[in-house]
């Protein structure tokens, strides 16, 4: 959450606070292509801790991003979508993506694999 009263020298800083860090521009990566349960997130980011992930959840969510669906009932369904607000965020994320495809070509040509790529800018 940002803080009041806050003075930031750029707007950049002020995203990056949103979204900034490990976890949560791959989450909201991976929310642009739909809303996605606990255990979906987990599949496809394989080395954050389910601690964290949580933690990045409740934080997007009290940022106005993300939005958390609980079912009732049993078993327990959560699900995790963009908000309104949150798919704002898609094109930010989407050209992210795509520079980092360009920057590992440029920079290791193919000895870095990358498993999840952005679909053509036509595509999205």
């Amino acid at each position: 959450m940002l803080e009041l009263g806050k003075t930031y020298n750029t707007a950049v800083e002020v995203t990056l606070e949103v979204i900034g860090g490990k976890w949560k521009p791959v989450i909201l990566f991976h929310l642009t292509f739909g809303t996605k349960r606990n255990g979906e997130l987990m599949s496809l980011m394989p080395t954050v801790t389910q601690k964290v992930l949580t933690q990045q959840l409740r934080e997007l969510e009290e940022d106005g991003v993300v939005t958390r669906i609980s079912y009732n009932q049993v078993p327990p369904k959560v699900e995790y979508e963009l908000t309104e607000y949150g798919w704002s965020l898609k094109e930010l994320l989407h050209i992210m993506c795509r520079w980092g495809d360009r920057h590992v070509e440029r920079v290791y040509g193919d000895k870095v694999k990358i498993l999840e790529r952005v679909p053509d800018v036509n595509e999205t």
